[in-house]
């Protein structure tokens, strides 16, 4: 960043840069999670085999594994960060296209795999963007940068999230779709190689020898096939087979090969001398309760995950609802209120502490559960309708006027406030936790076990409401809610030692 710049001109850089790359690590995240599910919903997919696609989101809960290499390695002439940010956004530009070519009832095994790459892509950006943001924002300025970070992800939601379901349900395609967001994704990919500052060059990656870091992280991928394997063939010795038809043996066999993946790949890392990730692991849990806090980064956010892992399928499937309903209440109201959440959970924070914040917006996520129980159990209509005007914005219209459920309107209304508010403590509190010679590596590893709440309830999400029914699997999601707020208030003292994020007109709590 020019040193000619005043604080005030290099402030508003840094902040749009935080909003360019929030918009682009939001964007791809729908089209293998909401949008995805409502692609799969209209093609007739049946419901729990749309919670096992869930699982195309894996990647996010392994990104720590590989975030050690772009720590490590730096792309020439861009930097580490701004390198990195680059070829992961044409790369996903290139990847949502094809995904646009195929089908997910003809091929299903492609369009799976299509995804996961997709998924794969946006987990490795996520963890540049994370890096980036936390080396470039000094510490005052972190919680305003959540905020923005959060509008911007929110916003690409919108996008790719409720528009697209509008777009597609008024074109009566969803390859079109996706190509339109390959097209949107390579814009962003150009911004980041004309536009972003660079950040300071006074932590370097470790001098550590590349060979033996590649030969390290190849012995954490067969870790990863090693446990994939044992515990695939450890349940048929017992006499499970992976192809019955039950879904909870099916379930059973994924988390298996999940569970036993992960420390494999972790031995077998330490074992190869993978040295960033060994040292940059070790750095994290050598702080106090370190353990602790990965329990609550885990639970915090749990409650939510079983609520809204299917949303989408919930609202058109199960309370009838149209694609276009769905994509204007639950994915542009809803996000645009979850915006204006993250915006009240960021004032909100500039006067109370990381603790009180946390245990505040975790009784509303919790609280806020308990719409999507009244909304199985009472149905459609049951509170009447709003009349929304008709509107043409050039890219998204809606010709005629459309009633809206108002008791869908209030239930999201209720979540997406509170979600956004608990997001932005959770943003604050993952980047009050790394270490900046380890900032992609850190922030990659919290982050992904953030993500396992989203991405390992939906299989069970799936089997669980077909099995137990709508109403029930709400009350359950009220439930798993309530570890997470007792986890904040028990760690009440560590979060103290954090500290808070900082303002100019900072006050004692």
């Amino acid at each position: 960043m020019p040193a000619s710049l005043s604080p005030a001109l290099a402030r508003a850089w840094r902040l749009s840069a935080i909003l360019v790359l929030g918009f682009a690590s939001g964007l791809p995240l729908a089209l293998t999670g909401q949008a995805m599910q409502a692609w799969l919903t209209v093609d007739g997919v049946d419901l729990a085999t749309i919670g096992f696609f869930g699982l195309v989101g894996v990647p996010y809960t392994f990104k720590f594994l590989w975030a050690p290499l772009m720590d490590r390695f730096e792309p020439p002439w861009l930097g580490r960060r701004r390198g990195w940010l680059a070829l992961t956004q044409l790369a996903l530009a290139v990847l949502l296209w094809w995904m646009a070519s195929l089908s997910p009832t003809a091929t299903p095994g492609l369009f799976a795999a299509a995804a996961v790459l997709v998924a794969f892509l946006s987990a490795s950006q996520d963890v540049v963007v994370d890096a980036y943001r936390t080396d470039l924002l000094p510490e005052a300025e972190r919680g305003l940068g959540a905020s923005v970070h959060v509008f911007a992800y929110r916003l690409a939601m919108i996008l790719s999230g409720g528009i697209a379901l509008i777009w597609a349900g008024q074109w009566a395609s969803w390859p079109r779709v996706y190509e339109t967001m390959a097209l949107i994704m390579l814009a962003c990919g150009v911004a980041s190689l004309l536009a972003l500052p660079r950040v300071s060059a006074a932590l370097k990656p470790l001098d550590s020898d590349p060979k033996r870091e590649l030969v390290g992280f190849a012995a954490m991928l067969a870790g990863v096939a090693a446990g994939y394997w044992i515990a695939r063939q450890a349940l048929i010795l017992i006499g499970l087979n992976p192809d019955d038809t039950n879904r909870w043996i099916q379930l059973l066999f994924v988390l298996a090969e999940i569970a036993l993946a992960l420390p494999l790949a972790w031995w077998a890392a330490r074992r190869a001398g993978f040295e960033t990730l060994n040292r940059s692991l070790s750095s994290y849990f050598a702080q106090q309760g370190a353990a602790a806090f990965l329990a609550l980064i885990i639970l915090y956010k749990l409650g939510d995950a079983f609520a809204g892992s299917l949303t989408t399928p919930f609202l058109i499937k199960g309370m009838g609802f149209s694609q276009e309903e769905v994509g204007i209440a639950n994915k542009v109201i809803g996000i645009w209120l979850t915006i204006l959440g993250a915006f009240i959970g960021g004032l909100i924070m500039t006067r109370l502490a990381l603790y009180r914040s946390l245990l505040l917006f975790g009784v509303l996520q919790l609280v806020s559960n308990f719409g999507f129980y009244l909304l199985a159990q009472l149905g459609k209509g049951a509170w009447g309708a709003v009349m929304m005007p008709a509107f043409d914005w050039g890219f998204v219209s809606l010709d005629a006027p459309a009633a809206l459920d108002l008791l869908l309107l209030t239930v999201i209304a209720g979540e997406n406030i509170s979600g956004g508010m608990g997001t932005v403590a959770f943003v604050a509190l993952l980047m009050g936790l790394c270490n900046q010679h380890f900032t992609a590596t850190h922030y990659a590893m919290l982050s992904a076990f953030a993500a396992v709440g989203r991405i390992y309830v939906s299989p069970l999400s799936g089997v669980l409401s077909q099995s137990i029914g709508w109403p029930a699997f709400f009350i359950f999601s009220i439930i798993v809610a309530i570890p997470g707020v007792v986890m904040v208030w028990w760690l009440r003292e560590a979060l103290g030692r954090l500290g808070r994020p900082q303002t100019d007109g900072a006050v004692d709590d």
